[in-house]
Order: C-alpha cells, then sequence, then structure tokens
C-alpha cells in the first residue's frame, strides 16, 4: 500500500497540498478549549444548586432549585441584551457602549483569535457565576418576585459594568499604572487572572447587602444570644455540590487562558487550583476541629471552596508551593469570616460572604505577596514572560501589592454601596422579604406550591417554625406582618 501510494499518488498530493497557515489551526483549537472550559464553568451551575439546597432547611429546597434556574435563564438573556457590551466592548474606564445584542461583532475577540461567540459562551458562564453567589446568602426569606429585580439589576448591570473596570478592553483598573490613565506613578495595573475580584467578590459583596437588608431568617438565633446555626437538612447534597463546583473549576480557571497553546500555563494554573483547594479543606477542618473539637463537613467544604475562590486571582503567576501557603490562610479564614458575621448577627445560610466575598478579598491581595516572578502573560500561541509579575516575598516590593490593593478596594466598596441601594430600592416595593406568615408556613408551599419531599411525613422534630405537632398550617392570607415572637426552626 506505501509503495502504490507513493508511485502513483504521491507526485499528485504534493503538488496539490494547500499551504497551512498557524491561524488556521490556533484559533480552532483555541476556540474549542474555550467552549469546553466554558461547558466545565457551566456546569458548575449544578454545583451551587445542590450546595445550596444542602446547606438550606428543607422546606426552602424547591425555592433553591427554581431560583438557580430561573436566574441562569435571566442570566442569558441579560447577557445577550446588554451585559456583555457592557463588560468587554470598548466604551470607556469605566463602561462599554458597543455590540449591545451581540450585534455588529467581530468574527473574533480582540487578539486572542477565538471565536467572538465562544467567548460569549465563556463569559455567560462566569456571570452566572456571580449571580448565583448573590443568592446563597439570601436562601429562606427572599420572595421569587424580588429575587427577579435584583437579579436583573445584578446580571445586566451590576457585575458587567464595574467589572468592566478590571476585564474590559480599556478598563481603568486593566489600564492603570501607565501614561494617560488612572495612578500612572504606580507602574502596574490590576490583575485578576479568573475572577477573585471581579466574579467573586462581587458576588459576595452583593450578598453581603442582601443578607443586611433582608435580615435573619425568623427563628435564627445567633451565638452570642445563646442560639446556633440553624442545621443543613442534607449534608450528602451539600458536599456533592462542593466537590461538583471543584470540578467545575477546572474550566473557570485553566480556561481562563483562552488559549490551549499555551499548555504549560494550562498546567500549571490546574495544579495551583488543586493544591489550593487542598491545603484550605485540611487547614479548615483541623482549625475546626480545635475549635469545636469535632470534625466538621461544613466546615471542610467551606473550606476547600475557599481555597478555590482565592486561588482565582493568582493561579497563573504562583508556583504550587505559593498556592499550598495561600489556600491554607483561606481555608481558616472563611471559618473567621463565619464567626464575624454569627458575632454580627448577619444570616448567611451558606457561607457566601465568607467564601466568595472575604476569601476573594484574600486571594486578589495574595498575588502581590506570591507572584513567584517567572510568569506575565498568556498568550493564543505561547506566554509571553518578558515581564513577569515578581511579589514581596520573591524580593519583588511592594508595586504588585498596592495595585492588587486599589483594585480590591474599588471594586469591592463600589459593588457593596450600589448593592445596598438596590437591595434597599427593591426591599422598598414589598417583594424582597416574605411575609411572616409565608415564611412560617413554608416558602416552598407558598411560593411554589410543593414541597421537595412530599412523600416523607414531617414529624415534629422535622417541621417548619411555628408548625405544632399533628397540625397543619392553612396556606397564608395576604396579610405582610411580621409576628412579634419568635419561633425556632
Amino acid at each position: 500500500m506505501a509503495v502504490v501510494t507513493y508511485v502513483f499518488f504521491g507526485h499528485v498530493l504534493a503538488d496539490d497540498a494547500p499551504v497551512v497557515k498557524a491561524a488556521d489551526v490556533v484559533n480552532p483549537v483555541n476556540t474549542a478549549w474555550t467552549l469546553v472550559a466554558a461547558f466545565l464553568v457551566f456546569g458548575m451551575q449544578v454545583g451551587f444548586t445542590m450546595l445550596e439546597a444542602g446547606f438550606c432547611r428543607s422546606r426552602e429546597t424547591v425555592n433553591v432549585l427554581v431560583e438557580c434556574v430561573v436566574d441562569t435563564c435571566l442570566c442569558g438573556i441579560l447577557f445577550y441584551a446588554v451585559g456583555f457590551a457592557f463588560m468587554f466592548s470598548h466604551g470607556n474606564g469605566f463602561i462599554g457602549y458597543h455590540w449591545f445584542f451581540l450585534q455588529n461583532a467581530p468574527e473574533t475577540y480582540e487578539t486572542t483569535g477565538v471565536a467572538f461567540l465562544a467567548v460569549w459562551i465563556f463569559q455567560f458562564a462566569f456571570a452566572d457565576t456571580c449571580s448565583t453567589i448573590t443568592s446563597g446568602a439570601m436562601i429562606g426569606r427572599t420572595g421569587f418576585v424580588g429575587d427577579l429585580l435584583y437579579s436583573i439589576c445584578v446580571t445586566g448591570f451590576i457585575y458587567p459594568v464595574i467589572g468592566h473596570w478590571a476585564w474590559g478592553p480599556d478598563g481603568w483598573l486593566a489600564n492603570m499604572g501607565s501614561a494617560g490613565n488612572m495612578f500612572p506613578s504606580l507602574g502596574m495595573p490590576f490583575h485578576d487572572f479568573a475572577g477573585s475580584t471581579v466574579v467573586h467578590t462581587i458576588g459576595g459583596f452583593i450578598a453581603l447587602a442582601g443578607a443586611i437588608v433582608l435580615g435573619p431568617r425568623l427563628g435564627r438565633k445567633f451565638k452570642r444570644d445563646g442560639g446556633a446555626p440553624m442545621l443543613p437538612h442534607d449534608l450528602t447534597i451539600a458536599v456533592s455540590g462542593g466537590l461538583i463546583l471543584w470540578f467545575g473549576w477546572y474550566g473557570f480557571n485553566p480556561g481562563s487562558t483562552l488559549s490551549a497553546m499555551d499548555f504549560v500555563g494550562i498546567g500549571r494554573v490546574a495544579t495551583n487550583t488543586t493544591l489550593a483547594a487542598c491545603a484550605a479543606g485540611l487547614s479548615s477542618i483541623i482549625y475546626g476541629y480545635f475549635m469545636t473539637k469535632k470534625w466538621d463537613a461544613g466546615y471542610t467544604t467551606n473550606g476547600f471552596l475557599a481555597g478555590l475562590v482565592a486561588i482565582t486571582c493568582p493561579c497563573y503567576w504562583v508556583s504550587p508551593t505559593g498556592a499550598v501557603l495561600l489556600g491554607a490562610i483561606a481555608g481558616v479564614l472563611v471559618i473567621l469570616g463565619i464567626d464575624l458575621l454569627e458575632w454580627l448577627r448577619i444570616d448567611d445560610p451558606i457561607g457566601a460572604v465568607p467564601v466568595h466575598g472575604f476569601c476573594g478579598i484574600w486571594g486578589t491581595l495574595s498575588l502581590g505577596l506570591f507572584a513567584c516572578g517567572k510568569y506575565g502573560a498568556t498568550g493564543p500561541i505561547s506566554p509571553d514572560n518578558s515581564a513577569p509579575l515578581k511579589g514581596l516575598f520573591y524580593g519583588g516590593g511592594t508595586q504588585v501589592l498596592v495595585a492588587q490593593i486599589v483594585g480590591s478596594a474599588a471594586i469591592t466598596l463600589a459593588t457593596f454601596a450600589v448593592a445596598m441601594v438596590v437591595m434597599l430600592l427593591v426591599n422598598a416595593t414589598g417583594t424582597l422579604r416574605l411575609p411572616a406568615e409565608a415564611e412560617l408556613y413554608g416558602m416552598d408551599l407558598h411560593e411554589h406550591g410543593i414541597s421537595a419531599y412530599p412523600e416523607y411525613v414531617l414529624s415534629s422534630l422535622g417541621a417548619p417554625g411555628g408548625m405544632a405537632k399533628d397540625t397543619v398550617l392553612p396556606a397564608p392570607s395576604s396579610a405582610t406582618s411580621r409576628p412579634a415572637v419568635s419561633h425556632s426552626s
């Protein structure tokens, strides 16, 4: 066969062989890599749904399921209409104003060579993540209409506009430190490789604003008042959801290269992501044991999630050792954050604020400490390490750290301020907080007409708050007043 092919066909194939250009191979490969990563990130919605459903009470499980699905659908339409345009198109340092409804868009996005719509899919999955983070701290007492109203503001405006500052092609933080831009004396822009700040801190501090405006769930008694957190109804679902999130993070972080050709960078990012999560999971359960003398499943789950959040910003620029160290710190920080919210009497059922908000800040700042001075920027063909980032612990001084502080502070404060205004406005419509009668009756039955577990008979131990033994509550009336007495979970 080889001889016949060579004698009779070899010259024909050689004469007619087309010239293959690099872009003919690189752009499709990078586009396929970006799409695979996007699908992994979108799969995180399964993890978020399971995590939130497991950590909440049984009587609000259906609400979590519906809210996560509808938020995803809403996010897709809003990100198609205005969100991507605000965040990733050209405009000014504060907002983009092209490509609304994906009109007049180029075939490929900027200099990445990746198909424009593949980048849209990837970034839609990120936006959906931010929106889902927000809902975690507001479980159990948020009306569905109020959820829709604030979600429109989060996905359509808050996340993309503030995100443009760091990730937009002309965002003021992305171009900070250079001539003609903000703070030229810094000589360093803000860096956030995969979104410790842009996705997680924004989502975490919107969640904090929502939890503050809503107030705690009825019957939630805090430790300083002699109480304790309300127990999750299904740790099996919650921990499994956390592990699915960990798996999806392999799209979140390595996929942010938008380049399969930077294979060394992808391997490093994936390894750093793994090590930070492992270190955080261990440090959280060990620290929790010293506090409670119990090996707590919730602590270690939120611990490895905290490590994943923290490594999301610096994953490209730190060494494996740096990933272990910053992850271990995140595992302790998340427990300290949970205790802080408990002391402040802020009800966050799944720990969204400590995991995403506080550890997002830590991860962003850790770049200024742990950047090892070897890696610069990813690229469509190969990495560019001509200007590597070097943190304080590697002899780089405070230049990177200061830039990270400026960027993190600007985004955190702006997000929290705008989110408080949005939550207060939605609350003023009377749709944000459920009426007390509806909350006591059970929001699954009130809002959605069904329980997640209709085949089970509720005992007096597992009954929703306010339900007496062997008593079935009637559907609530339209009254919106909250009873003066407190009810146990």
